[in-house]
C-alpha cells in the first residue's frame, strides 16, 4: 500500500475533557499519517446522547490545535449517521444473528459467575426465548456470537506487523444496540472506519480485546479490515495508567494554565511526561 493511501483517525467521545492519555494516542495516530504523507481524520463519537456535550466538542478541537495537530476534511459526528447503523442492524437481524435481551443489569450481574479478574461474559439467558409478546419492554439487541462465528469462520488481523487470530467468542454475546443508544461502540466504530477509508487504526492496548469483535463484524458486514496499532498506555508518575479517575490532568487545564502545547506534544513523542503537568 502506497504511503499516500495511509489514513488514520482520532475518535474521542465528547463525554468529558481529554487528558494526557488521549493526547498520547492522538499524537501517535496523527504522526503515523503525517509521517507517510497520508490523511488524518477527526471523528466525534457522540452516539451516547445522554452523556455527550457540545462544549466538550469545542474543547476537544481546541486541545488538538493547542498540541499542534491538524486534521483533514470535515469532522464526522456519529449522531449524524444513525440511519447507517440502523441499516446494518437490520441486515444482521434479517440474517438471524440478533436476539433481544430483556435482562436487567442486576439480573445479568447475578447470572455471571466469572472468577475474580476474568472478563464477565453474558450467559445467553435470553438466547432462544420467544420474545414476540415482550417487545414493548425495555431491551437491548445482542449478537448471537456462536451463529456469527459459524457464519464467518476463522478471521485474522494485522497488528503492528503481527498476525492475530480473532477469537470473538471470548467476548460472549455482545450488545450491538440499546434502547437508549441506537448502536454500540462496536458497531458504530467498525462501520465508520470502513466508511471513512481508515487504513490504520491507532489506539490504546486497552482496546485490543474488543478488536476481536470488530474483526468479526467486518466479516459479517463485508467491510475491509484496517491495520491495527495497539500501543502501550501512558502511565503517570505513580505507574498507574493515566485516566480521569486516577487524577490525570486534563489538556484544557494545562492549556489554561499556560503550558506550551507543542512542547508537551514533543515530550509525549519522546515518551516523557511534561514537566509541571503533575503536582508533587
Amino acid at each position: 500500500m502506497g504511503a499516500a493511501m495511509i489514513t488514520s483517525r482520532f475518535a474521542p467521545s465528547p463525554t468529558g475533557r481529554l487528558h494526557l492519555g488521549h493526547a498520547f494516542s492522538a499524537i501517535r495516530a496523527h504522526d503515523l499519517a503525517r509521517g507517510r504523507g497520508g490523511t488524518f481524520l477527526l471523528r466525534i463519537e457522540d452516539i451516547d446522547g445522554t452523556r455527550s456535550r457540545p462544549e466538550h466538542v469545542e474543547t476537544i478541537m481546541a486541545d488538538l490545535a493547542w498540541l499542534g495537530l491538524t486534521w483533514d476534511g470535515p469532522v464526522v459526528f456519529q449522531s449524524d449517521r444513525l440511519e447507517v447503523y440502523a441499516a446494518a442492524l437490520a441486515r444482521l437481524r434479517g440474517e438471524g444473528l440478533f436476539y433481544p435481551c430483556f435482562c436487567t443489569r442486576a439480573e445479568i450481574a447475578e447470572a455471571m459467575s466469572a472468577p475474580h479478574g476474568a472478563t464477565a461474559i453474558y450467559p445467553g439467558t435470553c438466547r432462544g426465548v420467544d420474545a414476540r409478546d415482550r417487545m414493548g419492554e425495555p431491551h437491548c439487541w445482542r449478537l448471537d456470537m456462536a451463529a456469527a462465528v459459524a457464519r464467518t469462520g476463522q478471521q485474522v488481523w494485522n497488528d503492528a506487523g503481527e498476525t492475530i487470530r480473532a477469537v470473538p467468542e471470548e467476548q460472549g454475546d455482545v450488545v450491538l444496540a440499546r434502547k437508549d443508544a441506537p448502536a454500540s461502540y462496536h458497531l458504530a466504530v467498525t462501520i465508520d472506519d470502513a466508511a471513512q477509508g481508515v487504513t490504520d487504526v491507532v489506539r490504546g492496548r486497552d482496546l485490543f480485546e474488543v478488536t476481536h469483535v470488530h474483526r468479526l463484524l467486518q466479516a459479517l458486514l463485508d467491510l475491509p479490515t484496517p491495520r491495527y496499532h495497539h500501543h502501550e498506555l501512558l502511565a503517570g508518575p505513580d505507574g498507574e495508567r493515566l485516566a480521569k479517575r486516577h487524577g490525570a490532568p486534563t489538556l484544557a487545564s494545562l492549556r489554561e494554565g499556560g503550558m506550551d502545547g507543542r512542547a508537551l506534544a514533543d515530550d509525549l513523542r519522546r515518551g516523557q511526561l511534561p514537566k509541571g503537568a503533575f503536582r508533587t
